[in-house]
């Protein structure tokens, strides 16, 4: 397993960061390392102050049960506050867990398979998914996912939140 650094502080295998948009950091990484980054521009939003840099481990993020189910533990990467215009979370199920309804968002997003297997569906398309595969999922598109395999799947994912779509500039919960 290869070895990376942020401004010359060695980085933990689950260890996460956001940059704000014109921060300086130096990111290096030994042959044979993986990155996982979601690269987007940042889209201000009109009286929030953008935030500052944050770095955390996925060891210590918070993790709670998706709606009430203890198989299927949601971890929450950065702050949900409107000053960050993407969200970044992490999925643990355990084996037979699955979504509990079919899903359909607003937004395009994407996720990497981090650990295990499973089926994904989307719209009426199912795909098995293992370790290392990566889904994009256009806006509208149905979907739901169910672990399968003699071990936890787990997924991390990306999707734009805090902005209205059919409204730029303004949060996503106002509507004009």
């Amino acid at each position: 397993e290869g070895v990376a650094s942020l401004d010359g502080t060695t980085l933990d295998p689950d260890t996460f960061a956001w940059f704000p948009p014109g921060d300086s950091y130096a990111l290096t990484a030994a042959e044979g390392t993986s990155l996982l980054v979601f690269e987007k521009q940042y889209e201000p939003l009109p009286g929030v102050a953008t935030p500052q840099r944050v770095t955390g481990s996925l060891s210590e993020a918070s993790r709670e049960p998706f709606l009430g189910d203890p198989d299927a533990m949601l971890a929450t990467l950065l702050p949900v506050e409107p000053a960050f215009d993407m969200g970044v979370n992490v999925f643990t199920y355990q084996s037979g867990a699955m979504l509990p309804f079919v899903e359909t968002h607003v937004m395009e997003h994407g996720l990497y398979m981090k650990q295990g297997q499973g089926v994904y569906r989307l719209g009426d398309a199912w795909y098995p998914v293992k370790a290392g595969d990566t889904i994009w999922m256009a806006s509208y598109c149905p979907q739901w996912f169910v672990a399968m395999g003699k071990e936890p799947a787990t997924y991390i994912y990306y999707k734009d939140t805090h902005r209205n779509p059919l409204f730029p500039g303004l949060p996503a919960e106002e509507t004009t």
